[in-house]
């Protein structure tokens, strides 16, 4: 079995950082299901601004809202107003597709893309 990339959302802007949250990453729903992530899934998290790397789980946000809120403890490493890249992975034995958006500004979607070949769909 091998963990492939199955799910990503490139250069998203972190709205909000509570510390005082119980853990997770708060996604905007149009986001969750665009690229395929289940609530409750395992995603890493990556600063694109800092290089700071973590693993939480999805948290479904009000569609439309553009949320990208880090909850709890990982909020001491992730901002408000930081870049981020989230991926979700797939343990399986064959090729996955990746389903990956490109975000504009307010974390809507700005492309779908191809990771493969790095280029927009």
């Amino acid at each position: 079995m091998r963990s492939l990339l199955r799910s990503k959302i490139h250069l998203a802007t972190v709205t909000e950082a509570n510390v005082d949250y119980i853990g997770s990453i708060t996604i905007d729903r149009d986001l969750i299901d665009a690229v395929g992530l289940w609530v409750g899934e395992k995603v890493l998290v990556v600063s694109a601004t800092t290089g700071a790397r973590l693993e939480t789980y999805v948290i479904e946000g009000a569609p439309g809202s553009g949320a990208i809120e880090i909850n709890g403890a990982a909020a001491h490493l992730i901002n408000a107003g930081e870049k981020v890249i989230i991926m979700g992975f797939e343990l399986t034995e064959k090729p996955v597709e990746p389903r990956v958006v490109l975000c504009d500004r307010e974390n809507g979607i700005a492309q779908f893309l191809s990771e493969e070949q790095g280029q927009t769909v």
